[in-house]
């Protein structure tokens, strides 16, 4: 994580600050409990609970004390006692490091996830409004970036809002994949810790308890939720990708914006680069990349080792801080994107009207030609279309076979741009209802 590509409320959330203080949060949770079930005096849960809210909590003393320990959690602890005292004895009563360090994961998680789902809303809501706006703008359809068929730009933007979509619903799942606590002690047993503290921390805390646990919360559960961001990722780069294709010189049907005193080259005036999608893609790279070492956690050695613990440390505040970043910057690339309907216009004309050559084969296996005839007729035809002999409607209405089949008004009716559209209410009802 960089401060380059980083915003301060997803930063915040993995700060030292607000990993003690859910640290604390845990541990306080847990003394009630245990107080309410008479393990510990219920004077002590409440000292507990009213110096430790009152401290600050300092990250730079535990590491000074965690020096001596070389163990975080108890120099956490031994902190705590400086700050509440006597009491502070029956902080972690039967409770294992993971314990803590597990839910304190969870709560970071489900918080960072809560952002990035906000987040998605920001980019949804700027693909349906640019959607809506250009729901009738024709524009080229490509395959292998090859010209096509028409389509509109309306179509290619309400395609992202549905695949962004189901990335929310993604996002949720994986929010609920992380959402356990795990309260149970050494290897999991409860043999000091009773199920009711960790039912009652996980009630507090807004999550569900893990149903069995080792002495770690299972790393499938973090690998499953590290994959649904590498997919978002992926979507992302998808998105501006095409920002990217749509912007080259050749091309220019979409732009993004450039602000006035912008500079797109140090050498090069004239220069205006789609550096925002190029800079979302290399981001979706990022998160990608922390979607592996999430899988190889997975495989700890029996009821836990710590092979998992300086990875998360790397992967759960970069991923998310990143795709945090990467998703409010293509929502605004999208808000601000300059569409040229007039450019798109242009390129849908460039070809001599070959893009309607399926309509054209259609027709002439309707009239009774056998397809692969059909498909000769018209390929042979639109091959002379790109060699620049005629448009495609001149040719085929000068092929004698051709003319014999249709009539010349029903080949020009088959170069209408405006038949493939057809649909598009009905596609429209289908995703925005």
């Amino acid at each position: 994580m960089i401060p380059r590509y980083s915003r301060p409320e997803m930063v915040s959330i993995w700060s030292d600050d607000t990993k003690y203080r859910i640290h604390f949060e845990i541990e306080a949770h847990a003394a009630d409990a245990m107080a309410e079930l008479g393990v510990i005096p219920k004077e002590a849960a409440t000292e507990i609970r009213k110096k430790g809210n009152a401290a600050k909590i300092s990250p730079d003393r535990i590491v000074e004390i965690e020096q001596v320990t070389r163990h975080e959690t108890l120099a956490f602890t031994q902190h705590l006692a400086e700050l509440i005292g006597p009491s502070a004895r029956f902080v972690h009563q039967g409770m294992t490091s993971s314990d803590v360090l597990d839910t304190t994961t969870a709560v970071q998680l489900t918080r960072a996830t809560d952002i990035l789902i906000a987040d998605v809303d920001l980019l949804l809501a700027a693909l349906k409004k640019r959607a809506l706006e250009h729901k009738y703008t024709p524009t080229i359809g490509r395959s292998h970036g090859i010209h096509g068929e028409p389509t509109t730009f309306g179509l290619k933007l309400a395609g992202f809002y549905a695949e962004f979509l189901r990335n929310k619903e993604r996002l949720k799942t994986a929010r609920a994949e992380v959402a356990t606590t795990m309260i149970s002690g050494a290897m999991g047993t409860f043999a000091n810790v009773d199920p009711r503290v960790e039912a009652h921390v996980a009630a507090k805390l807004g999550l569900r308890f893990e149903p069995i646990s080792t002495q770690v919360i299972p790393r499938d559960r973090h690998a499953a939720y590290f994959a649904a961001l590498a997919v978002v990722a992926s979507s992302l780069e998808r998105l501006a990708t095409e920002v990217r294709h749509l912007q080259r010189t050749e091309v220019v049907e979409a732009q993004e914006f450039f602000a006035e005193g912008q500079k797109g080259s140090s050498a090069m005036p004239h220069k205006r680069n789609p550096i925002l999608s190029e800079n979302v893609v290399g981001l979706a790279r990022m998160v990608r990349s922390y979607a592996m070492p999430a899988f190889e956690n997975v495989a700890l050695w029996h009821e836990r080792d710590m092979s998992h613990s300086s990875v998360e440390r790397f992967i759960a505040p970069d991923a998310t801080i990143t795709l945090d970043f990467a998703l409010v910057r293509m929502a605004g690339v999208i808000d601000k994107l300059l569409i040229r309907a007039d450019k798109m216009q242009k390129n849908l004309d460039l070809t001599q009207g070959i893009v309607h050559s399926q309509r054209a084969l259609l027709a002439l296996t309707q009239a009774g030609i056998e397809r692969e005839a059909a498909y000769k007729l018209v390929q042979s035809n639109a091959m002379r279309a790109w060699a620049g002999e005629g448009t495609l409607l001149e040719l085929l209405k000068a092929d004698p076979t051709v003319s014999k089949a249709v009539p010349a008004k029903s080949l020009e009716a088959m170069f209408d741009n405006d038949y493939h559209f057809k649909h598009v209410d009905t596609i429209f009802s289908r995703l925005f209802g």
